[in-house]
């Protein structure tokens, strides 16, 4: 879909990029990820030509970007950036239908396709399509910058560190939210980013640059297992197992049949239910999670009603999708050895407990690579 061949960009005397070659196939993330002035950046405004090649090709769809009208390019390459850049004098409709009005769509689809995408990146519709975006949160802003880029459904995505101006709390179900939408749309998406458990994350394949120059290109686990050189492996880090948690959702390990009692059982009922285990996760007649009952708690005469504990399963779950490294997190935060799984109605759908996060770690560390050779240079060698 996407072919750079020894694309080259020069500022007169500084390298920005450096022959760089990759491809990215159809419907793949790839992440570019480096340090600051590694050209990223660079690379990705290369491909929309808002900065032109000093040497070299980039193909999209078999088509030479540089015979293409800018134009005509643009419109068919959806474009997110990190400021998000919405109209403020235009609402959330008007500023999704910003390409699909400059290709001539008529008001009723306008409408229509916005009323979609809302809905795709988790925004009420009703609610939305009339605010401003000053009446926006950062994150709110974020996927209707995400939405807009989809508008004309274009085939290629570009995004340029989208996330990055908000919250670690947003940040993560932005990320989660672009993953969903991904497994259903199957866009071909280039992304910049800093942050290298979003590219973990995200990630079909990862383009780690160094001063402009591409150190290695290869899926997240074969990165976190066999990092090409010193650099690469100091950039991913030394907790690489607990990384490779970002690519497990919480779904391939949970325990799907939890301990659970109905909200509206007999004390007794409840009782005889805690006493098989150490406890209980209470639910409505729809399945809803509303607490827990601890058996520790029961001690010292407390009754089970005293005992109960009422819970916002937006605080206290995970939904089966998340990360297997966010469910971790959220356990430790709130001082748990497990964490209820629901679904976006609040129906409890399994568990993960510390043991099956253990598990997966294990799995990881035995699928770590070889360590790297040490680098010398001639000094070592006097």
């Amino acid at each position: 879909m996407i072919h750079l061949q020894g694309v080259t960009k020069r500022y007169g005397d500084t390298l920005a990029v450096d022959e760089l070659t990759l491809d990215v196939a159809e419907g793949e993330v790839c992440v570019l990820i480096g340090p600051s002035g590694c050209g990223k950046t660079t690379t990705l405004r290369m491909i929309n030509r808002l900065i032109t090649p000093t040497s070299g090709r980039i193909m999209i769809n078999d088509r030479d970007a540089s015979e293409l009208k800018a134009e005509e390019l643009r419109r068919s390459l959806g474009y997110a950036i990190q400021s998000v850049g919405l109209f403020p004098h235009l609402d959330v409709a008007a500023n999704i239908s910003v390409v699909p009005r400059l290709l001539g769509w008529d008001k009723p689809r306008m409408r229509d396709r916005a009323r979609e995408l809302l809905e795709l990146v988790g925004l009420d519709p009703e609610q939305y399509m009339t605010k401003y975006p000053s009446q926006l949160s950062g994150g709110e802003a974020q996927r209707i910058g995400v939405a807009r880029a989809l508008a004309a459904d274009p085939p290629v995505l570009l995004m340029d560190e989208p996330f990055g101006a908000v919250d670690p709390l947003n940040r993560e179900r932005l990320q989660g939210e672009f993953a969903r939408i991904q497994r259903e749309l199957h866009k071909t998406v280039v992304f910049v980013t800093h942050d290298i458990d979003e590219a973990i994350r995200l990630a079909d394949r990862i383009a780690i640059m160094r001063d402009g120059r591409l150190v290695q290109y290869d899926t997240p686990e074969a990165i976190l297992d066999s990092p090409v050189d010193h650099f690469v492996r100091d950039f991913v880090g030394s907790d690489r197992a607990l990384k490779r948690l970002v690519r497990v959702p919480v779904s391939d390990v949970m325990d799907t049949d939890p301990p659970v009692a109905r909200r509206a059982a007999t004390a007794e009922e409840m009782l005889a239910e805690v006493k098989r285990t150490r406890f209980v996760y209470l639910v409505d007649e729809d399945g809803r999670l509303t607490g827990w009952l601890d058996r520790a708690q029961l001690k010292g005469g407390c009754s089970v009603e005293d005992a109960l504990s009422d819970a916002d399963p937006h605080q206290v779950a995970v939904a089966p999708d998340a990360s297997l490294k966010e469910a971790l997190s959220r356990m430790l935060g709130l001082g748990f050895r497990s964490i209820a799984v629901v679904e976006s109605g609040g129906r409890l759908v399994g568990q993960v407990t510390l043991g099956s996060v253990e598990g997966a770690m294990t799995d990881s560390d035995d699928h770590q690579g070889a360590p790297v050779a040490p680098e010398l240079d001639s000094g070592d060698l006097a």
